[in-house]
C-alpha cells in the first residue's frame, strides 16, 4: 500500500508487541484489554512520533538539511524524539517550546526538559502561551535560513501527510499481528492530538478492511475542532498515497476526557496512570495516554463493552515526562 518510492529511515526493526493486560482487565471486571506497546519504539524513550520521524527524517536528509526545527509544549514528547532523531542523524536541532497559561517555563524542570539538555539541543526558544506557536517556529526557521543554514521544519507532532504514513504502516502491522495471533478486537482506542497517529490508523485500517472500530480520545480539543483537524491530515496522507473516493465518517472522537485543557491533569487521568502501573508495571503519561486510558476505564464502567469483547489500547509513549508532573501522583 505504501509506495516503496517513499523513503524512510528505520529506527525500529521489529514490530512492537501487543500484550494482554490480564490483571488490569480483571480489576476492571469488563472486557479483555490489550495494549500495543508503541512506547517501546526506537529513539530516546520511545513513543508514536518515532514512526512519523522515519519518513520525516528521510525527507530532511534527502533535501540536504543540516538543521531541524520543530515545536511543541514545554514537555513535548514529539520534541524529545525529533531531537533524538536529529542527534542520530548528525544534525543540529532547535526547539520552539510554548508555555501553558498554567504551566510556565522552569529552567530546572525535569521530564523532557531535562532530556532536551542531555541530548544537546542547540537552542530552546520559549514562547508565551498566547503566541502563535507555529508562526514563531517558522520565524526561527527563516532566521536560520538567512544565516545560511539548510533547515528542515517539522510541524507539531510530525502530523503532516508524510509523517502520517508512519501510522498507516502501523495499522498494517497491527492487522498482521491480529492475523498471526488470532486476535479479533471490538475496538481500538488511541489518543487524538495533533492528528497524525489517529489519521494514519484510520486510513490504514480502512484500506486493510479492519473488522473493528477506531476511537480517538481527544487530549486537547472538542470534537467540533478535533474531527476536522484529523480529517484534514487524513486527506493529505490519502493524496500522497493517491487514494481517492474515501468514505465519510472514518474519524470518530470522544472529547469527554480533555478536562480543563491540554497538559492539565484530571483526577481520572491520575487514577488511570496509577491503576495500570500498579497492576501491570506499565507507565503511561499525564498528557496523552493517561487521558486515553481514563476514557477506556470509563467506557468499561459504563457498560459499553461486553465481557467477551477484546479491546486494544495504543500506548503512544510519553512516560519520560512523568517526573515533571510528579506532585500530581503523590
Amino acid at each position: 500500500m505504501i509506495s516503496e518510492q517513499i523513503e524512510r529511515r528505520i529506527y525500529t526493526k521489529e514490530a512492537t508487541p501487543i500484550e494482554q493486560l490480564a490483571r488490569f482487565s480483571e480489576v476492571l471486571g469488563g472486557p479483555t484489554i490489550y495494549i500495543k506497546r508503541d512506547d517501546l519504539l526506537g529513539l530516546t524513550g520511545g513513543g508514536n512520533k518515532t514512526r512519523k520521524l522515519e519518513y520525516l527524517m528521510a525527507d530532511a536528509l534527502k533535501n540536504g538539511a543540516d538543521t531541524i526545527v520543530t515545536c511543541g509544549a514545554l514537555q513535548s514528547n514529539h520534541c524529545r524524539l525529533t531531537l533524538a532523531a536529529a542527534v542520530k542523524e548528525g544534525l543540529h536541532c532547535q526547539l520552539v517550546l510554548q508555555e501553558h497559561a498554567h504551566r510556565k517555563f522552569d529552567e530546572q524542570a525535569l521530564g523532557n526538559q531535562q532530556i532536551f539538555k542531555l541530548l544537546g539541543a542547540e537552542q530552546l526558544h520559549i514562547v508565551a502561551h498566547d503566541t502563535d506557536l507555529v508562526a514563531q517556529a517558522l520565524a526561527v526557521t527563516e532566521q536560520l535560513r538567512r544565516e545560511g543554514r539548510k533547515v528542515y521544519f517539522i510541524p507539531v507532532g510530525g502530523s503532516n501527510a508524510l509523517g502520517t504514513l508512519g501510522y498507516v504502516r502501523a495499522a498494517k502491522e497491527i492487522l498482521a499481528q491480529c492475523k498471526a495471533e488470532g486476535l479479533v478486537f471490538k475496538e481500538v482506542l488511541v489518543g487524538s492530538g495533533s492528528g497524525g497517529t489517529h489519521a494514519g490508523l484510520a486510513l490504514g485500517f480502512y484500506e486493510g478492511n479492519a473488522p473493528f472500530s477506531l476511537m480517538g480520545i481527544n487530549v486537547s480539543a472538542p470534537n467540533a475542532v478535533q474531527v476536522l483537524k484529523v480529517e484534514q491530515v487524513l486527506q493529505g496522507a490519502a493524496q500522497l498515497l493517491k487514494l481517492t473516493d474515501l468514505p465519510d465518517g472514518l474519524i470518530s472522537c470522544e472529547d469527554g476526557y480533555v478536562g480543563e485543557g491540554y497538559t492539565l491533569s484530571t483526577p481520572k487521568m491520575v487514577e488511570a496512570v496509577k491503576l495500570l502501573a500498579q497492576t501491570e508495571g506499565i507507565l503511561l503519561d499525564a498528557v496523552y495516554t493517561g487521558k486515553v486510558m481514563a476514557g477506556l476505564i470509563d467506557f468499561v464502567r459504563q457498560g459499553k463493552y461486553k465481557k467477551e469483547d477484546k479491546i486494544l489500547f495504543i500506548h503512544t509513549g510519553g512516560a519520560m515526562s512523568l517526573s515533571a508532573f510528579g506532585g500530581e501522583f503523590i
